[in-house]
C-alpha cells in the first residue's frame, strides 16, 4: 500500500481498515514507507491496528500484533516473484522478507502447472476479526489467513492434482539471512567452497560438508520449524500432516542458510525419496509464527473450520481408532502405530509400558494399519474409520518380527534403521564424503569379536565398498542347512547384495522397489524395509572359519557416492525354516 511519508497512528489504522469492520485503537507511533513494507521510526512503538487494505498491487494485511505483511495481487514480471506471493512481511517495524523474490508455493504460483501461468488472487474480511486471503492458480488453491491479535498468518493448500513443473508441492519462506542467522548448522551454506554433487551439496574448507538435505527430521519428531535473530524468531508450526506422503518416518529439506537469505521450506507434499503416491483432494493447514525467538507452542486451527475452506474436514466428521495394547515388544524400542490410505495418512506414540494407543483426528475411511518397531513394520492389519466413532483395534499380538528367531549370529537390529552401524549416526546430517565420517572400508567383521558401530558400515556401494566380509565360525551340529537374512532400508539406483559363502556363490536377487531419487546422499536412509534371503546348502559350510562376502550389484552404474548402493537394517544367519 502507497501511503505518506509521515502519518499518524489513527491514519494509518484507517488506511489499513479500509475493508475490515471493528477496526480501531491509538497505535501509539509513526511510520514510514520503505522498500515495501511498514517500518517504525526508531524509539516508536508498533501500530496496533487490524485489517485489510488494497492498492494496485498488493493486498496489505495487519494483524495487529506487530505484524503487517502483503500479498502480491498480480504479476509483476519478475521471474523470482508471482502474483499471490508473500512480499513484505514487516514485524516490528523490520522487514523479514527478500524484497527480490517471493515467499511462495515452490517457485510461484504461476509455475506450478505446465502451460498454466494465471493466477487469481482475492482477499475479504470474515466478521470483524479474519482477513481471507485466496489464491487460486491451475488445480492449486491455498490461503493466507490472519486473525485480529496474533503475529501469525495461518495457511491452507489444497491441490486436486500434482503440480508438474517441478513434481512437489512446498511452501518456501525467504527471509534476508541478516535479519535470521541462526538456523541449522548443517544446512547453513554460508562460506562453502563449491558444490560437491549436483549443485545443493556443497564442501567446507575444512573438509565438513552442509546441504539444505540435511536440515531434515523424520516427520513424527518435529511440530515445527524456522530460525532466529535478534529477539526475533519465525516459525512454521505443523498440522497433523495427513495429506503429506511417506509416513512418520519421513524426512526431507526443511531449512537452508545461504549468503543472501534464511530459507524456511514446509514440505506440503515432496517429490523426493516418496515411498508412496502423492496425495491430492487434501487440505494441508500450516502456521507461520513471529515471536521473540523463543520456541512456539502448539497453534490452534480449529476455528479455521468456520472459514469455508476448500477441504476442511471438520473434527466432528472425522474418527478414531484405539487399540489397548501392543504384545511381543521387544523393550529397547519405541514403537509407532501408523495408518495411511490413498486420501491420508496418521501415526501415533505406542505406550512403552503397554503399548496401548489412540489415534484420534482421522476422515473416515479404510486405513492400512501398522505397528512399526522403531522404523520397521512388525505387524500389518487393515482398519475402518467411521465419523464420530472410535475403532476398537484390540490387543495387537506381534507376529513380524525378524528378530523374534534365533540366530546363530546377528549384526545390527532389525528395527528399520542404520544407526548402530558405522557412521549410521551421522548419514542424516552430512555427506558421506565429510571429513567427519570415519570409513566406509573398515575391513573383515569378525562374528563375536567386531562391534556394529566399529566393524560394519551403514552404507554399501558398488564403486566405494563394494565387497564386504564377515569371517564367523560354526561347530558340528551347526553344519546343517542355513539361511542368511540381509536387510535393507532403502537402496539407489538397483543396488542390492549378493552373496557368497565360502564357495557357494547365490543367484543375483531383484532389485527392490524404492523411491527414484537421490536419498543416501541427501540425509536420509528411508525408503522400502526390505529383506534379502539366501538359503546355504549344508553341503558349502564347513566346521571352524566360514568367510561371507557381500556384494553390491545392480544393473546400472555410477561413481563413488553416486554408484549403486545400500543401506543397513540388520543381518543374521538362521536355520533354514
Amino acid at each position: 500500500m502507497h501511503m505518506f511519508l509521515r502519518r499518524t497512528p489513527f491514519a494509518l489504522a484507517t488506511t489499513l481498515c479500509v475493508l475490515a469492520a471493528g477496526c480501531g485503537g491509538d497505535g501509539g507511533g509513526t511510520a514510514t514507507a520503505t522498500g515495501g513494507g511498514t517500518r517504525m521510526l526508531a524509539g516508536t512503538a508498533t501500530v496496533s491496528s487490524f485489517g485489510l487494505a488494497q492498492d494496485a498491487n498488493f493486498y496489505t494485511i495487519d494483524t495487529g500484533a506487530g505484524l503487517v505483511f502483503k500479498i502480491r495481487r498480480l504479476d509483476n514480471g519478475v521471474s523470482t516473484q508471482s502474483a499471490g506471493d508473500i512480499a513484505s512481511m514487516v514485524y516490528n517495524g523490520a522487514e523479514y522478507q527478500d524484497q527480490a523474490r517471493g515467499t511462495q508455493v515452490n517457485s510461484g504460483f504461476d509455475y506450478l502447472y505446465k502451460g498454466i501461468s494465471a493466477v487469481d488472487v482475492a482477499a475479504q474480511t470474515v466478521g470483524s476479526d479474519v482477513v481471507k486471503v485466496t489464491v487460486r492458480a491451475g488445480n492449486l488453491t491455498h490461503y493466507y489467513i490472519a486473525r485480529r491479535g496474533e503475529a501469525k498468518i495461518y495457511m491452507g493448500t489444497y491441490f486436486t492434482s500434482e503440480p508438474d513443473t517441478l513434481n512437489l508441492a512446498r511452501f518456501i519462506v525467504r527471509v534476508p539471512i541478516a535479519r535470521l542467522p541462526n538456523g541449522p548448522a548443517p544446512s547453513d551454506l554460508r562460506g562453502n567452497t563449491g558444490a560437491i554433487e549436483s549443485g545443493d551439496v556443497f564442501g567446507m574448507a575444512n573438509g565438513e560438508t552442509r546441504s539444505k538435505h540435511y536440515s531434515n527430521m523424520r516427520l513424527k519428531d518435529w511440530q515445527y520449524i524456522g530460525a532466529t535473530g535478534t529477539n526475533a524468531g519465525l516459525w512454521i508450526v505443523r498440522d497433523n500432516n495427513e495429506g503429506n506422503s511417506g509416513g512418520p518416518f519421513y524426512r526431507s529439506l526443511l531449512n537452508q542458510g545461504t549468503s543472501t537469505d534464511q530459507e524456511i521450506t514446509y514440505i506440503i507434499n515432496y517429490g523426493e525419496g516418496q515411498t508412496e503416491a502423492l496425495r491430492t483432494n487434501i487440505l494441508n493447514t500450516y502456521t507461520m509464527v513471529f515471536n521473540d525467538g523463543s520456541a512456539p507452542g502448539p497453534v490452534d486451527t480449529s476455528w479455521l473450520g468456520t472459514l469455508g475452506l476448500t477441504g476442511w474436514v471438520a473434527p466432528e466428521a472425522r474418527g478414531a481408532v484405539s487399540g489397548a495394547a501392543i504384545t511381543g515388544r521387544d523393550a529397547r524400542f519405541a514403537y509407532t502405530v501408523g495408518f495411511s490410505n490413498a486420501a491420508a495418512q496418521y501415526w501415533t506414540t505406542a505406550d512403552a509400558f503397554d503399548g496401548h494407543f489412540t489415534s484420534a483426528g482421522m476422515i473416515p475411511g479404510t486405513y492400512t494399519m501398522k505397528v512399526y518397531k522403531n522404523e520397521l513394520a512388525v505387524d500389518t492389519r487393515t482398519v475402518t474409520v467411521g465419523a464420530g466413532a472410535t475403532t476398537n483395534a484390540g490387543t495387537v499380538a506381534v507376529t513380524g518380527d525378524p528378530a523374534s528367531a534365533a540366530a546363530l549370529w546377528r549384526i545390527g537390529d532389525w528395527d528399520g534403521s542404520p544407526a548402530e552401524f558405522i557412521n549410521g549416526g551421522k548419514v542424516t546430517t552430512m555427506h558421506p564424503s565429510d571429513v567427519r565420517m570415519a570409513s566406509w572400508t573398515p575391513g573383515d567383521y569378525v562374528v563375536g569379536t567386531s562391534a556394529p558401530a566399529t566393524g560394519f558400515p551403514a552404507y554399501q556401494w558398488k564403486d566405494v565398498n563394494g565387497a564386504l566380509t564377515v569371517r564367523f565360525n560354526l561347530r558340528q551340529s551347526q553344519i546343517v542347512p542355513l539361511t542368511l537374512r540381509v536387510g535393507i532400508t532403502d537402496a539407489f539406483a538397483g543396488g542390492r547384495p549378493k552373496a557368497q559363502v565360502n564357495g557357494w556363490v547365490s543367484a543375483n536377487p531383484p532389485a527392490s522397489t524404492q523411491p527414484k531419487s537421490r536419498t543416501l546422499t541427501v540425509g536420509t536412509y528411508r525408503g522400502n524395509n526390505t529383506m534379502y534371503t539366501f538359503d546355504i546348502p549344508a553341503s558349502e559350510l564347513v566346521v571352524g572359519q566360514n568367510v561371507l562376502t557381500l556384494t553390491a550389484i545392480s544393473g546400472t552404474s555410477g561413481t563413488r557416492f553416486l554408484s549403486p548402493g545400500y543401506s543397513y537394517d540388520a543381518l543374521d544367519l538362521i536355520p533354514t525354516p
